[in-house]
């Protein structure tokens, strides 16, 4: 995948979920040290283990499971308390096979991320192409579009996503996580064979992987701003029809496209004519001549506000805004927000705060019940919108 990174002018280059699945695969094609089987037994022993006891409801049987993991631990402190040998040190040849294990398995983690990127990528191409294609009002194309992404965000892969981001935005897990790769980092065994050492900086590859599908993400919620936005509407209309008709007739020959190598004339307004006579005589270039003088700081005659006035909607001030409001009540709704803070940005600012709602898992939004949100338009009209009843939570 090409794409120009923010502010950028060269162009970088994405793997797709596919290749890095078939790299995956290359690459496990190449013969290992050794095959460690006993770490991948215990790890399905712990994995069997927790899974059965997190899933007991049985309040007996979970402290019974309880008491013998603390007697083992208080056994285990008792002899150390007494000077003894700890016997659940490993040996050399299971640290290296564990290690492996967890390199192994931070990899798979890493290309994953690819699967997941690629699924928001998926999503925000169709629905670019919707709105391309849109022949139906604005309220009916933002229902299908919402469901779409919230049937991603719910879903099982979205949901472990999330649990992952917010595991992974908690400082003290970071903390946690960069300590014990630097201390698995420091082991004899590990220190002395030959490795690319990229472990060391895995936190910063998980913050790399996780903030390119939450760009993606927020990629699609742009677009829909852009949708919504309605003075996009009223400029250029003309302009906006012709490209919806060049839009729809690629998007028609897409999966088809004509075999033959003229599809499309241009036709030609006259027959040029070019006459010797008409070309002029050579003339010598040109010399500049540069001076050292270094140059003069011009005056500017115009005011540059324009440049600045863009239609933009700040998340985090309508963050701000829920949060003061929150701080004197426990519930607010989206029409009590928008009398004390009323909405400078039109549609594009009611979306967004729906959006906000959407996300936070202590909002709620009501379909059954509906409220008017009034808002002004780019001529200062009043005007209002019909939405489902939102509700924040402290």
């Amino acid at each position: 995948r090409k794409y120009y990174p923010p502010q950028e002018d060269e162009a970088e280059y994405d793997l797709s979920a596919a290749t890095e699945k078939a790299l995956e695969w290359l690459n496990s094609l190449r013969e290992k040290q050794f095959v460690g089987t006993e770490s991948r037994l215990l790890t399905i022993f712990e994995l069997l283990r927790n899974l059965v006891h997190e899933t007991e409801s049985d309040a007996e049987t979970r402290i019974a499971e309880l008491t013998r993991r603390r007697a083992e631990i208080d056994d285990e402190i008792s002899r150390l308390r007494a000077g003894e040998t700890p016997l659940s040190l490993p040996s050399s040849t299971q640290v290296k096979e564990r290690f492996f294990q967890i390199e192994e398995t931070a990899r798979h983690l890493l290309s994953d991320f690819r699967q997941v990127e690629a699924n928001f990528r998926q999503l925000d191409q169709k629905t670019r192409e919707r709105i391309a294609l849109a022949d139906k009002p604005k309220a009916e194309l933002l229902a299908e579009i919402f469901g779409e992404q919230d049937a991603i965000s719910q879903s099982d892969q979205g949901r472990s996503f999330e649990a992952f981001w917010t595991f992974l935005m908690s400082l003290e897990r970071r903390e946690e996580l960069q300590a014990l790769l630097a201390q698995a980092l420091e082991l004899p065994e590990i220190s002395t064979m030959a490795q690319d050492r990229w472990l060391a900086d895995y936190r910063f590859h998980l913050s790399e992987a996780g903030e390119k599908v939450q760009r993606t993400a927020a990629q699609l919620v742009e677009q829909l701003r852009r949708f919504l936005d309605s003075q996009m509407w009223l400029e250029n209309k003309r302009i906006a029809e012709l490209i919806r008709d060049i839009e729809k007739q690629s998007l028609a020959i897409k999966h088809n496209p004509p075999k033959e190598t003229g599809f499309a004339t241009l036709p030609e307004p006259k027959i040029d004519i070019t006459l010797p006579f008409t070309r002029s005589l050579f003339a010598p270039p040109r010399k500049i001549r540069m001076t050292d003088a270094a140059p003069l700081l011009g005056e500017s005659e115009f005011s540059a506000d324009a440049l600045f006035n863009q239609h933009y909607v700040d998340e985090g001030l309508l963050r701000n805004q829920i949060a003061r409001m929150l701080s004197e009540k426990s519930q607010a709704a989206l029409s009590e927000i928008v009398e004390k803070y009323p909405v400078t940005r039109g549609m594009a600012e009611i979306v967004t705060y729906i959006n906000l709602a959407d996300r936070d898992e202590k909002s709620t939004i009501n379909e059954a019940r509906r409220q008017q949100i009034p808002w002004r338009d780019a001529g200062g009209r009043q005007r209002y919108t019909d939405v489902p009843l939102v509700i924040f939570t402290r």
